[in-house]
């Protein structure tokens, strides 16, 4: 089989690999995109089924193209959201192969580009852009052997409550998936225990303006690195039942048992740290800072915007707050069933190229690798905050795209000696 040459390959073909190729054909730049699966393929099959975006949808969208059969400030479902990607990847005329998986990509000796190998052959690239995203492998930390006996999965291949054998749910992660799992198990007439760990919790909503809104004007999306020591605490925010601020003491009200930071689990009896308070406390203080924040916004704009006090009311602390639980036996508890969302893990390994630190993070700036010729897009805070988001990483593609060209003029300029020596 011949190998088949272009100037730019986009392994993935996500929100980040559709953005991509829109803003490489703006450049006039020949690419293909290959991915494994489907276009949009973990909106798809990925997550429960009852799973919405997070963002409104007049929000978090490519600036080209509205969603289509949802209200511009509701939240689209995931079916909604695959479609759409398809459709703005017809749109855009996307050089799109599906069912293409990328092995290997490595530089070639003594002559530019790259060769990447695919299960439909080789390709040769002078750039390659890793457009496969930031939730790449679901992350199940080693705590619980399964020597006793529980179904263990990670919160992206949970579908419904009816898919978990009976008995009581153990959440694992009190980020955006794992408070809406939990919501929605102890909505179904499961007993659930949620770990709660470290985690900034926005109001869904406040004075008439959805959270999205709040950072935009306050400039909080374009935050170019997280605080320090807040790189990996997660966000609370769901889309669900209509949008809701996720406040954690109205779940414990309705029936949810809040835990500390699940540590280690020994004959069966899952150990938690004693920082349950700790942490409920800060999440607290981010959502009355982001209250604070949307009022000065306000007064010193002088916006028409309905007050609401009562938006700093807080539930009284439940019993499980107050006095913490920090240990809970498996089978004494009823729990038969283990959730853990607890993140993911990216995967370059088939990227045999210079372009990472010694613990396999990509080095780069802005997404342009310290590999020349190797590019990165939807890497969680690649350039701002909302970087992974679907507006965020159309930004980033863009930028990406530019540098690509930019380097595309230097190669093709020709000096005074290269036209003397074609004289010649």
């Amino acid at each position: 089989m011949p190998t088949e040459k272009t100037d730019t390959l986009v392994v993935g073909a996500g929100q980040a690999g559709i953005a991509m190729s829109e803003h490489l054909s703006a450049q006039g730049i020949p690419h293909l995109v290959l991915e494994k699966n489907r276009v949009a393929e973990a909106w798809r099959t990925g997550r429960w089924e009852s799973l919405v975006a997070n963002g409104p949808a007049w929000h978090d969208r490519f600036p080209n193209l509205e969603f289509e059969g949802c209200d511009p400030d509701g939240f689209p479902t995931k079916t909604i959201v695959a479609t759409y990607m398809e459709t703005y990847a017809r749109m855009i005329d996307a050089p799109i192969r599906t069912g293409v998986e990328v092995a290997k990509a490595e530089r070639n000796q003594g002559r530019p580009g790259f060769t990447v190998e695919t299960s439909a052959g080789k390709i040769e690239a002078l750039n390659v852009v890793a457009a496969t995203g930031a939730f790449q492998h679901p992350v199940i930390p080693p705590v619980v052997p399964e020597s006793e006996g529980v179904t263990q999965l990670h919160s992206f291949h949970y579908k419904s409550p009816d898919q978990l054998p009976e008995g009581a749910v153990l959440v694992v992660g009190a980020g955006s998936s794992g408070a809406q799992i939990a919501d929605e198990l102890n909505r179904a007439g499961r007993r659930v225990y949620l770990s709660v760990g470290p985690h900034e919790r926005p109001p869904r909503a406040y004075r008439g303006r959805d959270f999205c809104w709040w950072l935009g004007v306050l400039g909080l999306w374009d935050m170019a690195a997280a605080e320090p020591g807040k790189e990996h605490v997660t966000i609370s925010v769901s889309g669900a039942y209509g949008g809701q601020t996720m406040d954690f003491r109205r779940l414990a009200s309705e029936g949810v048992t809040l835990l500390g930071l699940t540590e280690a689990c020994t004959e069966g009896v899952v150990r938690f740290r004693d920082d349950l308070r700790t942490n409920i406390a800060a999440g607290d203080a981010s959502y009355i800072q982001m209250l604070d924040l949307a009022d000065a916004y306000t007064t010193r704009n002088g916006l028409d915007l309905p007050q609401e006090p009562e938006a700093r009311d807080m539930l009284p602390d439940p019993e499980c707050l107050t006095n913490p639980i920090r240990e809970l036996d498996l089978k004494g508890a009823g729990i038969t069933t283990i959730i853990w969302a607890t993140g993911f893990r990216q995967d370059f390994s088939w990227m045999k190229v210079d372009a990472f630190d010694e613990s396999g993070r990509p080095r780069h700036q802005r997404g342009v690798s310290s590999e020349p010729g190797i590019y990165f897009l939807g890497l969680p805070w690649q350039s701002r905050r909302g970087s992974t988001f679907i507006w965020g990483v159309w930004h980033d593609a863009k930028y990406v795209a530019e540098q690509i060209a930019i380097q595309g003029k230097y190669r093709a300029y020709r000096g005074a000696s290269d036209h003397q020596a074609s004289a010649s």
